[in-house]
């Protein structure tokens, strides 16, 4: 056993003592968290000595800083670039001069159209979401009044459209009979918005398709994974168009994060995982090869993808409609690739 330690002979100290003020701070420099204003007067100390770690957190991303400045110079001299070839084009008095200036010009209008067209699409999308609103406050308050514009509006919204003429028709002789809270939008999910939830699970189911048999014959990842993106995007955007968005390009990356966001809300990863066991088998998917795997799970999630769409895009709950399901369209998906059946009735 190691002999006790001799105890520790009293001291005395001077109150005005300048090491009783400075040490303590140094100390406390070396024991502070990052951050903290004592290790920033310690540090400020010529006699504490920092850290590799300390250094690495107070150095510059000098990476950071260099694909940065290479990006911008890059920028620079393409832009420099571009701007003396055009300058030199456009001094000329020849054909070439002329062919610039209107390639130019037709780039102008190009560009302003397309700020047109994404604007004219946000603001489709704003009056879709806008009937939505209005539809949900009239149906919570029980507002009749509130309700019949919202319906109104729905009508005129689909009024120019020639494959529902008829049933715009239908739908504005039939609203003069109702007088109950909640019947008149029925009557409107019923007769205005159930040939478009056909037709959008249509669009939906083919999409699906696409995704699962492109991906399950796809020889490279990359062009998968690209295709699969194009697809869903132009698959919201399809949807969009048939309820009456059309947005751009701009509009469609706006809805796709709306979408994700009710995907995430909602829990439909996990729930596209969980109806593809059960449609397939755990068995059966323990025993498929990798791409036709990938392919069933990809079509599975464009499926759901598109069924959460039509919940955000729709301009009204569904009332009186059949809301159309991901296991619907699992089936119609899987069933070319697998050879499933449903088993028949009775």
């Amino acid at each position: 056993m190691s002999a006790a330690p001799e105890p520790r002979k009293p001291r005395v100290f001077a109150p005005d003592d300048p090491a009783l003020i400075e040490e303590p701070a140094a100390a406390a420099g070396a024991d502070a968290a990052p951050g903290d204003p004592a290790a920033a007067t310690a540090s400020a100390d010529p006699t504490v000595r920092p850290t590799l770690a300390d250094l690495g957190r107070r150095g510059l991303r000098w990476g950071t800083i260099l694909i940065a400045t290479l990006a911008g110079a890059a920028l620079l001299g393409a832009g420099a670039w571009f701007a003396r070839l055009v300058s030199a084009a456009l001094v000329r008095d020849d054909w070439v001069g002329w062919t610039t200036l209107v390639l130019l010009l037709t780039a102008g209008v190009a560009t302003l159209m397309l700020g047109l067209r994404e604007i004219v699409g946000f603001s489709r999308l704003a009056r879709l979401h806008r009937v939505k609103a209005e539809a949900a406050a009239a149906i919570r308050e029980r507002d009749q009044k509130r309700e019949r514009k919202a319906a109104l509006r729905l009508a005129g919204l689909y009024a120019r459209r020639p494959e529902l003429a008829w049933s715009v028709r239908r739908f504005r002789e039939h609203a003069r009979d109702v007088h109950d809270a909640g019947e008149l939008l029925a009557l409107a999910d019923r007769d205005l918005l159930a040939p478009l939830d056909l037709e959008a699970r249509r669009l939906v189911t083919a999409s699906a398709k696409r995704v699962a048999t492109v991906t399950a014959l796809s020889p490279m990842v990359f062009i998968a994974v690209t295709y699969v993106g194009v697809e869903n995007l132009r698959l919201l955007r399809g949807l969009a168009t048939l309820y009456g968005g059309r947005p751009g390009f701009i509009g469609v990356l706006r809805l796709a994060n709306m979408v994700l966001a009710h995907i995430v809300a909602t829990g439909g990863i996990a729930m596209t995982d969980d109806l593809l066991g059960q449609f397939l088998g755990q068995d059966i998917l323990r025993r498929l090869s990798r791409r036709l795997g990938e392919g069933a799970f990809n079509g599975a999630l464009t499926a759901r993808i598109g069924i959460a769409a039509i919940d955000v895009i729709r301009p009204l709950p569904f009332l009186a409609a059949t809301r159309p399901r991901v296991r619907d369209v699992l089936g119609e998906v899987l069933r070319p690739m697998f050879g499933v059946a449903k088993k028949p009735s009775g």
